[in-house]
């Protein structure tokens, strides 16, 4: 794997967050385990976990296009909870209106992978670190205080006004920086997303996780692309980092 990173020394690292920072499966499963057990219904945590992250990226399609006005993730994911609910025959109207914000809400409490935080801090001595993520910054934000993520900058899609992987979210998180794309590195566990990230100019860092989407996954098993960097997680991506130590004074670049 290499360690080499040519070119413009890379001031701010960010990261696709469900999935390659936080356990989205584990932490959606579990919040519907416990709601499917408040109100006596037949649930399988994991199998609706799959079926919600599933309608993801389909409900961004029609904001991408121009279909759709910008609408936050919070909004998307409550309608493709009403949906799924649907498919297993659950009318929503039965639901208490906050029990449904708790359960959309359980993408604010994602818990994070074993290594994220200890890689995370340790990266953050080096460079300017916060998500790129399709999650807005309220999602964000909480999912950084109950996850302990240390981030230095949250920048949510509704910041940016576009999602992934739109050459405009990417370009314009560079741009709140005050960096130049080369001088960002995207870090994620999605080859798609990577692909799009460097595009658009940016750096990047594959970190595989390979159970994200359970024992059956098939997908991003490994680095499909010629990145920058390639770890296995995100404690192996800061000892990779040859990045400099984050200075305020950047006369030197």
């Amino acid at each position: 794997m290499t360690t080499a990173q040519p070119g413009p020394r890379v001031e701010a690292v960010l990261f696709d967050t469900f999935g390659t920072v936080v356990d989205w499966r584990a932490g959606v499963a579990a919040a519907v385990d416990s709601f499917a057990e408040r109100h006596g219904l037949d649930l399988d945590g994991q199998d609706f976990a799959l079926r919600w992250r599933a309608r993801y990226q389909p409900s961004m399609e029609p904001v991408r296009t121009g279909a759709r006005e910008f609408v936050s993730l919070d909004v998307l994911h409550r309608e493709n909870l009403l949906e799924v609910l649907g498919e297993h025959g659950i009318d929503a109207g039965t639901i208490e209106p906050g029990e449904l914000t708790w359960l959309v809400e359980a993408w604010h409490r994602l818990p994070p992978w074993p290594d994220s935080v200890t890689g995370l801090r340790r990266l953050r001595e080096r460079a300017l670190i916060g998500p790129l993520s399709n999650g807005n910054l309220a999602l964000l934000a909480r999912m950084a205080k109950n996850a302990g993520l240390p981030w230095d900058v949250v920048l949510g899609s509704d910041v940016t006004r576009a999602y992934k992987p739109q050459p405009e979210s990417y370009l314009r998180a560079v741009s709140l920086l005050g960096l130049e794309p080369g001088e960002v590195m995207l870090a994620a566990a999605h080859n798609s997303d990577l692909h799009a990230a460097a595009s658009a100019g940016l750096r990047t860092a594959f970190v595989a996780r390979p159970s994200e989407f359970g024992p059956g996954q098939t997908t991003d098993l490994e680095p499909a692309g010629d990145w920058d960097l390639v770890a296995g997680d995100l404690v192996e991506l800061a000892d990779r980092f040859t990045g400099p130590a984050w200075s305020v004074d950047r006369r030197g670049r």
